[in-house]
């Protein structure tokens, strides 16, 4: 909503400033109000055709043509200095009336054609070897520039289109944990397009550009949380595909302990602060010295959506049902594995890096993926647990058991939670936008922070009644859609088992393809030719 009024009340000073300045170049005033005719009339008086106006209908590109008619109407007026351009790329309306009003500020012609002539001009004295007269247009050319102001309109020009594009269309990531493994591995550099799941237009106004949330060596954050703009996406290409991965901001990254090693959540360390074991996390909880930050510069995460609004999801003994039926399991689906090796049976590491385990799949984190005596415990696909068990008839290989996890795993109810673990989890409901749910204290605990924080509600539990925004409420109807993400490593992901669903209005984008791939994330372990230029939402 901020948005439109900002756009309504920016398009009315555009109006009334061009209604003040169409005069000075002989245009009526009144055109100046009438929508299409205004920007028309704005394209003759710099020297375009008035059919270049239609540039303006198309999202992105508008805003990269509207700044040209900018900075080209202002050059009509004499105006050729870097601070008019600058002011009339970022706030129009203001130079606009500063010229209008002042009386030493004529209409000297069309720019565009004018800028074209006088090279035309230079360009018969060049090939005239009239050196003289050239030397005599260059002295007064209004249109040049110094070599400073090329080099800074170049820098901002391109910082100021990178930004653009990263913003709006496609940007780059990469994969820096495995919890994806098999399908998108460590190292893995993706492009994301965010135009195929609605372009979501920023919230937050007032950042570094090209930075996501923080500034690299000093660890300060990139941003100002104010002033932020209300949630808004463009309509979408396609719909978010179940079964497909999707990047998106981390639902519960909105308060964080941030270390050396990793961001943690400040709901996720109140939980397991007693199992964590990281020495700086200690000390920033000591100091209660933890980030907030808003929406779109929450941390970025890939995984696979396995079930979409309205869905009711199902894990038993690791296989995935979705409204009472299994779903088809990714290919390079992994789980953790206890290997033990016969006595004699060895295996080269390089004849398991050509079966795609590497250190990075060792669930000890050593150097070593089988101990001395042939035991080894690894995070494995299907495929990768066939060829270890070719090596010889007496290889043991068993899914390691996964304990249950009642007090950390998602809802953090231990009435709900006693039995479930990583392997054995729900049943879950995935909540849809205009669905309307019992709201009960049976219920709650599924739903309590898509209510009270994604959707912005006061929540309150008395007694046994449940109110919201200080009303009693016995159901609740969601505002918008939610989903659920699942890493395809499924021993090795922190995923919506561990935090809940993942909102539309965190939705990022999708994944397009690998443009570069380097071994274990680390280039000096070498590069993954073969993943180059894969498609991100395809098994491999």
């Amino acid at each position: 909503m901020f948005i439109l009024i900002y756009l309504l009340v920016f398009y009315i000073l555009l109006c009334y400033t061009l209604s003040l300045l169409f005069p000075k170049a002989r245009v009526e005033a009144s055109k100046a109000w009438i929508p299409g005719v205004n920007f028309a009339e704005w394209c003759k008086i710099i020297g375009q055709k008035p059919t270049h106006a239609l540039w303006l209908l198309f999202p992105i590109v508008n805003i990269f043509t509207f700044a040209g008619m900018a900075v080209d109407i202002v050059r009509s007026f004499g105006k050729y200095e870097f601070k008019h351009s600058a002011a009339a790329v970022l706030f129009a309306p203001g130079i606009f009336y500063k010229i209008a009003k002042d009386p030493k500020d004529q209409y000297v012609g069309k720019t565009v054609l004018l800028e074209k002539a006088y090279a035309e001009e230079m360009e018969e004295a060049r090939t005239a070897k009239d050196s003289y007269k050239l030397a005599q247009l260059e002295s007064k050319n209004p249109y040049k520039k110094t070599t400073a102001r090329e080099w800074t309109e170049s820098i901002v020009f391109a910082v100021f289109a990178a930004s653009f594009i990263r913003m709006f269309l496609i940007e780059a990531y990469v994969i820096p944990t495995p919890s994806m493994e098999g399908s998108l591995n460590v190292g893995d550099f993706l492009f994301v397009s965010k135009a195929h799941y609605g372009i979501r237009t920023p919230m937050t106004v007032a950042m570094f550009p090209l930075l996501h949330n923080q500034i690299p060596f000093l660890g300060t954050e990139s941003y100002l949380s104010k002033p932020s703009l209300d949630y808004y996406r463009l309509p979408a290409i396609e719909k978010v595909q179940v079964g497909k991965p999707f990047v998106f901001n981390w639902p519960v990254g909105d308060s964080v302990y941030i270390t050396s090693s990793r961001p943690y959540a400040v709901s996720q360390v109140a939980r397991e602060q007693g199992s964590i074991g990281d020495r700086e996390l200690i000390v920033k909880v000591k100091n209660k010295d933890f980030v907030v930050r808003p929406t779109d510069k929450k941390d970025h995460y890939i995984k696979r959506c396995v079930a979409g609004p309205g869905d009711s999801l199902l894990i038993i003994d690791r296989q995935l049902y979705l409204n009472g039926k299994a779903v088809q399991n990714p290919l390079r689906l992994q789980f953790l594995y206890e290997i033990t090796l016969p006595q004699g049976v060895t295996v080269s590491t390089k004849k398991l890096d050509e079966w795609g385990i590497d250190f990075g799949d060792n669930a000890y984190g050593t150097n070593e993926l089988f101990r001395a005596d042939g035991f080894g415990v690894l995070f494995l696909d299907q495929g990768q647990v066939d060829k270890l068990k070719a090596l010889d008839p007496n290889v043991v290989i068993k899914v390691a058991d996964q304990p249950t996890q009642p007090e950390t795993l998602f809802p953090f109810d231990t009435t709900i939670t006693a039995r479930w673990s990583l392997d054995n989890f729900g049943p879950v409901w995935i909540p849809a936008a205009g669905a309307t749910i019992d709201l009960t204290l049976a219920s709650l605990p599924y739903y309590r922070r898509a209510i009270q924080v994604y959707e912005n509600n006061k929540l309150e539990v008395k007694g046994s009644d449940i109110y919201i925004n200080g009303v009693a409420a016995k159901s609740y109807t969601f505002k918008q859609d939610y989903y659920w993400a699942m890493g395809d490593n499924r021993h090795n992901s922190e995923d919506s088992r561990a935090w809940g669903f993942v909102p539309m209005d965190h939705i990022v984008g999708k994944p397009l393809f690998i443009w570069f791939s380097t071994k274990e994330g680390n280039i000096r372990n070498g590069i993954n030719w073969d993943r180059i230029f894969k498609s991100a939402n395809k098994d491999f």
